[in-house]
């Protein structure tokens, strides 16, 4: 269950409750508590504790990033007036319309007092003292030259010039005891996220939309998990997954997405393939459902696998799936269990129809014609499917 903040914790209080702790606060203090982040924040979005030099934020979109990125630098800004901070978006019209000017931004976020904004010097300056300067990561070479205390990096993961300007950043934040960046971002499998989840230093905070359901229209979250739930695309923007591919892997995920459709022609037969597990202690049993339509492609209409189960209890996972598919055949590899594999599906129902098959080249051998399959698009998924997909 997503953590609340404590401004959600005390709305749901019962009408009686939330009155009496309303009529507990003075004007001033009801000000203050508006003003005071800590309280509308969730865990996820406070910094985090800690000796750390890199603050990744990778959540899926809508989740707050924004504001939290915001309010990092503004309690910053207002605790220090010597600091002098710099803001990195995509580009220069992005870091203004969304790290400075956005509803979330640096000048919109709930404060007694906001910043001084001078777009014409592309800065900020706070009635301590302290001055915020932006650039664009289109521009790494504007970053020669200028020192900074701490940073706010934004959409690191869409940058052009990434490795270059996130050099060149670092290499500014040379004043003060402890420089820091909080960079945040929707994940993509580029190499600076790659490299800085494997660096020293680097303190990883994600997080899903759906956390933040409390402040985005229900009608848009309804729409987009409709759309794009469980979806590679899904996964990565909504889920906040960073979701990468094997090196040497046959499938590629892009591949993947292109074979996705649901609008399904008539299918001349229905197989359930069936890999049991190797052992009787619970493995992991493959049970997928395929149909050749008569557009002579192949559909992959379900994934029903399953683990940790009997022998029985697979062997019903499989009555199950075909039933359900009304397929024409049961397809069982029984390599690891002979003659065991047949009589464990007919014990279960016996008119299950069973073929076994016995391989006799390895995995990657047999993979290979059904990857060139995909490639050429005689596949197609029905849905996603993303633990299959995974595998």
């Amino acid at each position: 269950m997503t953590a609340l903040s404590e401004a959600e914790r005390i709305a749901l209080l019962p009408d009686d409750g939330w009155r009496a702790w309303l009529a507990t606060q003075s004007d001033a203090e009801i000000e203050a508590y508006y003003h005071d982040w800590n309280n509308w924040c969730r865990p996820q979005q406070r910094a985090p504790a800690g000796d750390w030099r890199v603050w990744l934020l990778m959540a899926g979109r809508g989740f707050g990033k924004t504001r939290a990125g915001a309010e990092w630098v503004r309690a910053q800004a207002e605790a220090d007036g010597r600091l002098r901070i710099a803001l990195i978006g995509a580009t220069l019209s992005e870091a203004r319309a969304i790290m400075v000017e956005g509803e979330s931004g640096l000048l919109n976020i709930p404060q007694a007092t906001p910043p001084l904004f001078e777009p014409s010097l592309r800065r900020l300056t706070w009635a301590s003292g302290a001055v915020a300067t932006f650039y664009a990561a289109t521009e790494p070479d504007s970053l020669r030259g200028p020192q900074h205390h701490i940073a706010w990096a934004d959409e690191i993961a869409k940058w052009d010039h990434a490795e270059a300007m996130w050099a060149n950043l670092n290499l500014t934040l040379r004043l003060g005891k402890q420089p820091r960046i909080a960079a945040t971002t929707t994940p993509r499998p580029v190499p600076l996220i790659r490299r800085l989840l494997k660096e020293q230093g680097v303190s990883l905070t994600t997080g899903r939309t759906h956390d933040n359901r409390a402040h985005l229209p229900p009608s848009w979250l309804s729409a987009m998990e409709g759309l794009y739930g469980g979806s590679r695309l899904g996964r990565q923007e909504l889920e906040g997954e960073l979701i990468d591919d094997v090196a040497g892997a046959l499938w590629s995920r892009a591949l993947i997405e292109t074979c996705r459709n649901d609008d399904v022609p008539e299918l001349v037969r229905v197989v359930i393939g069936v890999d049991p597990p190797a052992s009787e202690k619970g493995d992991a049993c493959g049970i997928v459902a395929v149909g050749l339509g008569r557009d002579g492609r192949a559909w992959v209409l379900g994934d029903h696998s399953v683990s940790g189960l009997s022998p029985e209890g697979w062997a019903r996972a499989v009555s199950a799936a075909a039933i359900a598919h009304e397929a024409d055949r049961v397809i069982a590899e029984s390599n690891m269990g002979g003659n065991m594999v047949e009589a464990t599906l007919r014990a279960v129902d016996a008119h299950l129809p069973v073929r076994r098959v016995h391989a006799r080249v390895g995995k990657i051998a047999r993979a290979e014609p059904v990857a060139a399959l995909y490639e050429t698009g005689k596949v197609r998924h029905l849905a996603a499917f993303p633990a299959l997909e995974d595998e």
